[in-house]
């Protein structure tokens, strides 16, 4: 006779014996064996207990997509719970409470810093910079929690700022490569450019990036002085002077050529012009 060490749970009972080595499986319901195949060692939540498969990425999508939709203020843990399709108990065995997962959701978000843009070696630097603001999204997620979430110390106002400090860096870096005069300034401006071009989006249900992409080919036009361009690439213009002999751009860049003696963002904004400026 086959001596079973058996473990109960609400939905069957497994075989743990370690000299069976057929690793049988039965269920409460009916007598039929099933061959369970190696058990693979699953990840503990915060209380050591066993998590279900595939109930934690269903808790973080669902969650994201709710913080995305209608705020995380106006998502409660029922609602997650019910859109995983998980009980409340299994997300907790995972998350300890709704502000551990919304600094999950965050950390998820973009680890590696847009690398679809700033990674990218077919593209210029001066290229990627303007890349930058192709990208067509919601409202950022961490400007998103920093307005709903009152505490500079929670966790995901940590996030929050640490994700905004390091893409200003990667806008730096890239502006560097430009051969910026002045690197870091270029890039805080163009990080401040986009997070309001994104704040504003929201604020009047409208697409305003392609305004602020031109403001940004005059930012980065005016950091970058003409002798730092590669060969062949001449034609823009030195900070506060006019170049009549312009060579051909991409699209993007046909959008800031000057008309006479006026300037782009005279015309866009009715600010003055960006050597006036500093």
């Amino acid at each position: 006779m086959i001596d079973f060490s058996m473990l109960y749970t609400p939905i069957c009972m497994l075989n743990l014996s370690a000299d069976d080595a057929r690793r049988k499986l039965y269920t409460p319901v009916g007598t039929r064996w099933g061959y369970s195949g190696g058990v693979t060692k699953l990840e503990k939540g915060p209380r050591g207990l066993r998590r279900g498969r595939g109930a934690r990425e269903r808790i973080v999508s669902a969650s994201q997509q709710l913080f995305r939709d209608q705020g995380i203020n106006g998502t409660g843990m029922d609602q997650i719970c019910s859109v995983a399709k998980v009980s409340k108990r299994t997300l907790y065995q995972h998350f300890t409470g709704k502000d551990e997962l919304i600094a999950e959701c965050l950390r998820r978000f973009d680890p590696d810093i847009l690398p679809e843009v700033f990674d990218r070696t077919d593209l210029t630097p001066r290229e990627r910079l303007l890349a930058v603001f192709d990208i067509h999204a919601p409202l950022c997620p961490f400007i998103a929690a920093a307005v709903e979430i009152s505490d500079p110390g929670h966790t995901a106002r940590v996030y929050a700022r640490d994700y905004k400090r390091d893409f200003a860096a990667r806008l730096t870096d890239t502006a560097r490569e430009a051969g910026a005069t002045n690197p870091e300034q270029l890039g805080e401006q163009l990080a401040m450019l986009l997070d309001g071009a994104s704040a504003r989006s929201r604020v009047l249900n409208t697409e305003t990036l392609a305004t602020a992409a031109a403001i940004a080919a005059v930012l980065v036009d005016n950091a970058v002085p003409t002798t730092a361009l590669p060969f062949g690439a001449g034609g823009v213009e030195q900070p506060g002077h006019h170049n009549d002999r312009a060579a051909p751009r991409s699209d993007r860049s046909a959008a800031t050529e000057h008309h006479d003696q006026g300037h782009i963002l005279d015309r866009i904004t009715g600010v003055a012009p960006i050597d006036e400026l500093h």
